[in-house]
């Protein structure tokens, strides 16, 4: 297959990139071009997603069998992307998110429980109503939070960052919140399952890690993926609701319960997840936090010093 992805130079895009090269696909790269392709040899094709006029000019002469949408978080970045290849390609994968799930009391949440229209992720959701109006064979793919190399949001190196400098880790709540990683290797071999994959056309998939973890347990984890003892790291919880941070942030995970049911990605996508959480955080650890020297850098501790000079 000729396969266009959106994005494809940095975290998961990478590793999607690297998957499908080794499984005979052409791929095709649409980017600003800010970072070097992935695989040696492959063609880029540079520009602003967001303009609309850009996407025509490169995009409209090429033809592609699927296309991979990584980095769509509003509708109007999908939408002229969908516009010009509607008729002309044979699967659309569109990268959602599990945040588009409304709050519920009956969890794990599965595919097809209500959306939230308010949520921070209303983009993702507009854009899937969107995809499914158009009849376009799409399927989106829903995670929750990813982690691994080259991860560009601050999850668990927040917690690395605590722990090799041997600082209390401060957690919101009683610590019992139960949350869901899902490493971005596991993310990538999905979306790759989902290629030209007859079951999958006009479907949605939860993909994440096979188990659920409290935040007390993704810090014990943290621990012992950075070698330390679980038992040796200080863990001080506080009340989130008696402090305003601004726009800093006081933790890198929604206080919240947040976890979704990954049964029918693993059926329809004949998928499984191969990292367990520890041994998904150890090659975080390894091989990104360690191999960047981010040990050795200086991290702001402000609002933690906030956070335990209160409690």
């Amino acid at each position: 297959m000729r396969i266009l992805i959106m994005g494809g130079t940095r975290f998961v895009g990478v590793y999607l990139t690297k998957i499908l090269v080794a499984q005979g696909h052409e791929v095709v790269l649409f980017n600003r071009g800010k970072k070097p392709a992935p695989v040696a040899g492959i063609q880029q094709i540079h520009g602003d997603r967001t303009d609309a006029a850009i996407l025509k000019e490169k995009l409209a002469h090429e033809e592609f069998d699927a296309i991979f949408d990584n980095n769509g978080r509003e509708l109007s970045d999908t939408q002229p992307l969908a516009e010009i290849f509607k008729g002309r390609v044979k699967h659309f994968i569109y990268m959602s998110s599990a945040g588009v799930y409304l709050k519920t009391d009956q969890l794990p949440h599965i595919e097809g429980d209500a959306l939230d229209p308010k949520s921070r992720h209303k983009g993702k959701y507009e854009t899937e109503s969107y995809l499914a109006e158009q009849k376009l064979p799409w399927t989106s793919i829903r995670p929750t939070y990813i982690y691994g190399p080259q991860n560009y949001n601050d999850i668990e190196a927040w917690f690395f960052d605590r722990i090799i400098r041997a600082r209390p880790i401060p957690i919101p709540g009683n610590g019992l919140h139960i949350t869901q990683l899902g490493h971005c290797q596991d993310l990538a071999r999905a979306m790759a399952a989902v290629l030209g994959n007859e079951k999958a056309i006009a479907q949605v998939y939860n993909v994440s890690g096979e188990r659920y973890v409290t935040f007390d347990g993704l810090a014990r984890a943290c621990a012992e993926a950075a070698g330390k003892s679980p038992d040796s790291i200080k863990l001080v919880h506080y009340d989130p609701k008696k402090f305003d941070f601004g726009s800093r942030k006081g933790f890198p995970l929604r206080v919240q319960h947040f976890f979704a049911s990954i049964e029918k990605a693993k059926r329809d996508l004949n998928w499984q997840p191969e990292f367990d959480l520890l041994s998904g955080l150890k090659d975080s650890f390894e091989n990104d936090y360690l191999a960047s020297g981010r040990d050795k850098a200086e991290i702001d501790f402000s609002v933690d010093d906030e956070i335990l000079k209160n409690v």
